[in-house]
């Protein structure tokens, strides 16, 4: 099967610091783009990977090496995500302006 079937899609990486500075994953997310010409607005929820131990967690805490995706194709997918624990984490709002 193609690695998009749906049609095209946006897949977000949204990165900030944490308390010591570090840049790390802020969320991640994905959204198809209309076909349909006008402006649409679309609000993306956000998830973040999460650690699967208390000792890893404590780990990345520290060394400000949290878990991410290293192939964008998990998250416009889904595919594998099933197996993978993740926390939601907010949400973005998209304008698109479609000719």
């Amino acid at each position: 099967s193609p690695p998009f079937p749906a049609g095209p899609q946006i897949v977000l990486s949204v990165y900030g610091p944490d308390f010591f500075g570090h840049d790390v994953v802020r969320g991640y997310g994905a959204v198809h783009v209309p076909f349909v010409p006008g402006r649409h607005k679309r609000t993306i929820a956000m998830f973040v990977p999460e650690s699967t131990s208390r000792l890893q967690q404590l780990t990345s805490w520290f060394t400000g090496r949290r878990p991410e995706f290293t192939d964008p194709r998990v998250v416009a997918q889904g595919e594998g995500r099933e197996v993978t624990r993740v926390r939601s984490q907010g949400f973005v709002t998209i304008s698109f302006n479609i000719m």
